[in-house]
């Protein structure tokens, strides 16, 4: 049986060499980047292992069984039938996103992104040859894509969509009927959407994920997904992520990408890969409920310590978007609650303009490090002016 996931002590952990555990001193508690603590799943260390013994780390040259076992997961996971041939892999979801993007679109043209996002698509639109083109979620009721925006934008001249599905850092899994939307927009304006699904295994449980491909034959001429093991198996330095592309134009599109996009794959990252989408299952189902546990925790230790905080509990992944507008941290508290908290938080402005006030905070962490992290945070709110800068 695949033991229950669970961090280590924090003197074990802060022998880790990943950014989480360097960019910051020991006494600060760093909940700042999208890295769980949990140890990673057996399946998973042992493949990794067994190509070290075998002395196999020279260049990976194909995708493997990827494509088979990725296909066979989403099948089973979200009913998205899909043919392995359409999955080649790359080094990581960034990748992916730049070279898909740099092979659809004339320099200059628009990529319309959705605020608050993932702060590196502010970067990799340019890097593609793009101009950012920013059409914000809709807060209210609920977050939501403004569909009219979007079409306005693509009116106006966008011609992709750089789509974060679920969408990181709100936790937001998008409806069906808003994905058929979108992709019937792309459609009717000539336009591609590139869709980072990489928070799509952490769907919580009783949510239904729809990948964007799978919204019907609109999507899938209009869409390439950027698929990937690394958030949900822990997985960011092993190097791997997934292109599909399921119809005549999308790979025309990849295909016109050069053949080193596909050789800079990490044939660890790839043998990781194939295991945990073939047998990471049980672990992934385990983490999902521990995840699940953590979030519980966090809306306690919220409404007991920090009533003055806003949150809504995400549909995916293990990434909390915490409200700091009526605390009097002004527009970027994770300063205050770095410098006079010791906690690393992700700063909200980083996330675009609608992040001001904002801080993301990841609940995948032992009990007793969130308990901590939230009590310190507390001490600096009950500590501030009540003046907002």
């Amino acid at each position: 049986m695949t033991p229950r996931p669970a961090a280590p002590p924090l003197d074990e952990l802060r022998r880790r060499t990943s950014s989480k555990w360097t960019t910051h001193p020991d006494d600060v508690l760093p909940l700042f980047i999208a890295e769980m603590d949990y140890q990673l799943a057996p399946v998973v260390a042992e493949a990794i292992i067994d190509r070290v013994r075998a002395s196999d780390v020279g260049y990976a040259g194909d995708s493997g069984r990827v494509g088979t076992v990725f296909a066979d997961f989403a099948a089973r996971r979200w009913n998205w039938e899909l043919d392995p041939a359409d999955v080649t892999l790359t080094t990581d979801v960034g990748v992916v996103i730049v070279e898909t993007l740099r092979a659809a679109i004339a320099p200059g043209d628009g990529v319309i992104l959705m605020p608050p996002v993932y702060p590196p698509f502010f970067d990799l639109i340019p890097e593609a040859g793009g101009t950012v083109v920013e059409v914000p979620l809709l807060d209210v009721p609920r977050w939501r894509m403004d569909l009219d925006g979007i079409e306005a934008a693509l009116e106006a001249g966008a011609r992709a969509v750089l789509l974060c599905s679920p969408h990181n850092p709100v936790g937001l899994v998008h409806d069906a009927a808003d994905l058929a939307r979108l992709a019937d927009l792309a459609a009717a304006h000539g336009a591609i959407v590139v869709s980072d699904e990489i928070h799509a295994p952490l769907v919580h449980p009783g949510v239904r994920f729809v990948p964007f491909l799978a919204v019907g034959d609109t999507a899938r001429n209009v869409g390439v997904a950027a698929q990937s093991a690394s958030k949900a198996f822990n997985l960011a330095g092993a190097k791997c992520a997934l292109t599909v592309a399921t119809s005549e134009r999308t790979r025309a599109i990849v295909a016109r990408q050069p053949e080193e996009v596909h050789y800079r794959t990490s044939i660890l990252g790839r043998a990781a890969t194939e295991a945990a989408f073939a047998a990471g299952e049980e672990w992934l189902d385990a983490t999902l409920e521990v995840i699940g546990e953590s979030f519980d925790l966090l809306e306690a230790l919220l409404a007991r310590h920090l009533p003055t905080v806003g949150f809504t509990r995400p549909q995916a992944s293990y990434l909390a978007w915490l409200d700091f507008r009526d605390t009097g941290l002004g527009n970027n508290p994770g300063l205050a609650i770095l410098d006079r908290g010791k906690v690393a938080l992700h700063y909200g402005p980083a996330f675009g303009a609608p992040g001001r006030g904002f801080a993301r905070l990841n609940v995948a962490c032992a009990p007793d490090v969130l308990t901590e992290a939230i009590e310190r945070i507390a001490c600096v709110v009950d500590g501030t002016s009540g003046t907002a800068t």
